[in-house]
C-alpha cells in the first residue's frame, strides 16, 4: 500500500509541474525553465520549513511567489526571442540555477544539528512531515488538494480574458498584436503564473522526499514538464493528468524492469503522439494521413455501393 501511496504522491507532484508548462505552452512558447523553476521552490521551502521553523503551508505560498518572481524577472529578456533561441535561453536559466544549488552551501545549527543546503551533497534532513507526524495517507491529500485547486483555478482562468488572451498569443502572435494584445504582457503572464505553480511543485517535492540535489533538476525534468501538456493536449487540463498517470504510472514504474529503455519508449510515445494526435491524447481525432486515406477510401466505396 505504501508504494501506491508513494506513486500517487509523485503522480501529483508531476501534475503540478506539468500544469506550469501548460501555462506557457498555452501561449505557444516553448521553455525549458520549469525545472529551474521547480528547483528554485524546493530549495525555498526546504530552507524556510527546516532552517526557519517556518510551517509548510507558509512555506510553500513563499516559495511559489519567489518562483513566480523570478519568472517574470527572467520572462522579461527570454521571451523577447522564441523558437529555437528561446529553449536555448530557458535551457541555459535552468542549467545555471541547477549549477548555483550544487555550489550552495548554507547551514545553521538547531536542535537537531547542522542544517541547510551543503554544495554538491545536497540538501537533507527536510523532515517536516516526519517531524510533524503527517502520515502518508494525509501528504497524499495535501498533495492532490493543491492539485484540485490549481486545477480549478487554471480552468477558471482559461475562461478569462486572460487564457483567451494566450489562446490569441498561441495561435497568431500577429493577428493577437494587430488586435491591440501586449504580446510581451500576456507571455510574462504565463511564465509567472506557471513559475509559481513550478515552485509549490518543488516544495512538496522537497519535502516528500526529504533529500534534493542539484541532480534532481537535470534536463530531463524539464522535458518531463513539456511532455505532459503536449502528450495529453493544450485543449484540455485532464489531458496533463492523464499523461502523468501514464508515463509516471505505466511507462516509468510498470515497466521498470526495463531499465534504460525506458528512455527510448519515452522518445517513441512524443514521436507517436505528434505523428498520430497533434492536439495531444485529449485533442482532435487521429490525424494520420493513411487513416484519412483509408477512410475516404471505405467512404467512397459506401457511396458507390
Amino acid at each position: 500500500m505504501d508504494f501506491y501511496l508513494g506513486l500517487a504522491q509523485v503522480i501529483g507532484v508531476h501534475t503540478l509541474l506539468g500544469l506550469s508548462a501548460w501555462c506557457v505552452l498555452h501561449t505557444g512558447q516553448v521553455s525549458l525553465a520549469q525545472g529551474g523553476f521547480f528547483a528554485i521552490g524546493a530549495y525555498v521551502a526546504g530552507m524556510l520549513t527546516t532552517m526557519a521553523g517556518w510551517p509548510l503551508l507558509l512555506a510553500l505560498p513563499v516559495a511559489s511567489l519567489v518562483a513566480a518572481a523570478i519568472a517574470v524577472a527572467v520572462g522579461f529578456p527570454a521571451l523577447r526571442v522564441k523558437g529555437l533561441m528561446l529553449v536555448v535561453a530557458t535551457t541555459a536559466f535552468a542549467e545555471i540555477v541547477r549549477l548555483v544549488f550544487f555550489n550552495f552551501k548554507w547551514r545553521v545549527e538547531t536542535a537537531a544539528g547542522p542544517v541547510g543546503p551543503d554544495g554538491g551533497l545536497g540538501f537533507g534532513g527536510i523532515r517536516y512531515f516526519q517531524t510533524h507526524g503527517w502520515s502518508s495517507l494525509q501528504i497524499l491529500v495535501l498533495i492532490w488538494a493543491l492539485v484540485v485547486l490549481v486545477m480549478l483555478a487554471l480552468w477558471w482562468l482559461d475562461r478569462s480574458r486572460i487564457g483567451t488572451l494566450w489562446r490569441a498569443v498561441g495561435e497568431d502572435e500577429v493577428a493577437a498584436q494587430s488586435a491591440g494584445i501586449d504580446l510581451t504582457g500576456a507571455k510574462v503572464s504565463a511564465f509567472g503564473i506557471g513559475g509559481a505553480i513550478a515552485g509549490v511543485a518543488g516544495g512538496l517535492f522537497a519535502h516528500n522526499t526529504t533529500h534534493i540535489e542539484h541532480g534532481n533538476f537535470t534536463i530531463l525534468l524539464a522535458t518531463f514538464a513539456i511532455a505532459y501538456p503536449i502528450i495529453g493536449g493544450l485543449a484540455s487540463l485532464a489531458g496533463t493528468l492523464v499523461a502523468v498517470v501514464f508515463i509516471q504510472g505505466v511507462l516509468i514504474e510498470g515497466l521498470r524492469f526495463l531499465g534504460d529503455w525506458r528512455s527510448l519508449l519515452f522518445g517513441a510515445l512524443i514521436l507517436l503522439v505528434m505523428l498520430a494526435r497533434p492536439g495531444g491524447l485529449l485533442g482532435r481525432a487521429l490525424a494520420l494521413p493513411w487513416l484519412r486515406k483509408n477512410r475516404n477510401t471505405i467512404e467512397g466505396e459506401s457511396r458507390h455501393a
